[in-house]
């Protein structure tokens, strides 16, 4: 029913384009993006936590160069945006459909809209995903360093979707997906998911999500359950929630956690940001780790960064402190231990 109901909206987008007697304007193509680099160093001298990116220890490194591109004429419009660098190419998914020495580039998103209304409205292609809070690209971010609820969960989830905006209180969006982060889908479309958008106050804004489908490689099918919400508390204070649970049928696992966000401006240029996580795998993963989180065990991680902005320079001096429910992490000695902390510096340069 979902599946004909978008053909039908498609076909209807066409038929519209096709008999336009109006003359589009040739608009410029928007280009936007960002460059990053970073040092991290493990206090342990071990490259100890997991999460997404930033992952060299005691190294001046890069992030990725990322280009984005849009334009809208009439009622159509498209985003492209690809990234160049390990960010993109070894720390988003898929690395791409040739060997790691093949590729230097990475799809952040791909994907063309047409509004029928100013309320309803189609989107097609490769796009970032809905759930959660963070985001591949620095700039998303707050903290430079990620949450183990974001290097779990989906990157991009490519598909058709529809949404339709009620009020401006409340919109929806359903549609038909691949299996999480692919550019074709081995399964067909696999699976389906939808997000409803409630901002009943000014500055408050909460996302119900949901994703399920069948899981390539893994036997079952999986569920992501996900709340995401931002509050802009004051002019200088914001506050953000994430939570989620994911599971796999079969007993082939899951998680489920917890990130809370707090940011103060205290300048134009300065602010600091502080996000406190808990994380845990479920018992029956049979063997399969999320981050390196053991099945049935937990760890909770507290991020303190700061952003010190100069023109489009922004400067993330960042310290992170992990503690787990068992020993995952090293000592300096290589001793196992339950706890890992980590300082980094990183340069992101919007344009």
């Amino acid at each position: 029913m979902i599946l004909k109901l978008i053909s039908t909206a498609f076909a209807v987008a066409l038929a519209s384009y096709v008999s336009a007697q109006t003359v589009i304007p040739n608009l410029p193509v928007e280009i936007s993006g960002s460059v990053d680099t970073y040092y991290k160093y493990d206090f342990a001298d071990q490259p100890n936590i997991g999460t997404s990116f930033a992952n060299d220890h005691n190294s001046v490194s890069l992030g990725m160069i990322d280009l984005l591109l849009k334009k809208t004429t009439g009622k159509a419009s498209f985003v492209g945006e690809l990234s160049f660098g390990p960010r993109g190419q070894y720390g988003s998914i898929p690395e791409g459909d040739k060997p790691d020495s093949e590729n230097s580039f990475h799809i952040q998103n791909l994907f063309v809209k047409y509004a029928f209304t100013p309320k309803l409205s189609a989107t097609a292609g490769y796009m970032a995903t809905f759930i959660g809070l963070e985001v591949i690209s620095p700039l998303g971010n707050y903290n430079y360093s990620t949450s183990y609820l974001f290097t779990n969960g989906p990157f991009q989830n490519g598909g058709i979707k529809v949404s339709y905006e009620f009020s401006p209180k409340v919109s929806l969006m359903a549609g038909l997906f691949n299996d999480w982060n692919v550019y074709r889908d081995v399964n067909g479309v696999s699976h389906f998911g939808a997000q409803l958008t409630l901002a009943p106050a000014e500055g408050l804004v909460t996302y119900l999500n949901m994703l399920t489908g069948r899981v390539a490689g893994m036997g079952g099918s999986g569920s992501i359950y996900d709340l995401t919400s931002t509050y802009q508390a004051t002019e200088t204070v914001k506050l953000g929630l994430n939570a989620a649970t994911y599971n796999v049928s079969n007993n082939m696992g899951g998680y489920s956690g917890a990130a809370l966000y707090l940011q103060n401006a205290f300048t134009e240029n300065f602010s600091l940001g502080l996000r406190g996580e808990y994380f845990k795998s479920k018992d029956e993963a049979e063997g399969i780790t999320f981050a390196g989180v053991v099945p049935g065990e937990s760890v909770t991680a507290v991020t303190l960064s700061a952003n010190l902005k100069a023109g489009g320079l922004t400067f993330i001096p960042e310290i992170r402190m992990d503690n787990a429910s068992s020993n995952q992490f090293v000592k300096h000695n290589l001793d196992p231990a339950k706890t890992a902390s980590q300082f980094s510096l990183a340069a992101v340069y919007a344009f």
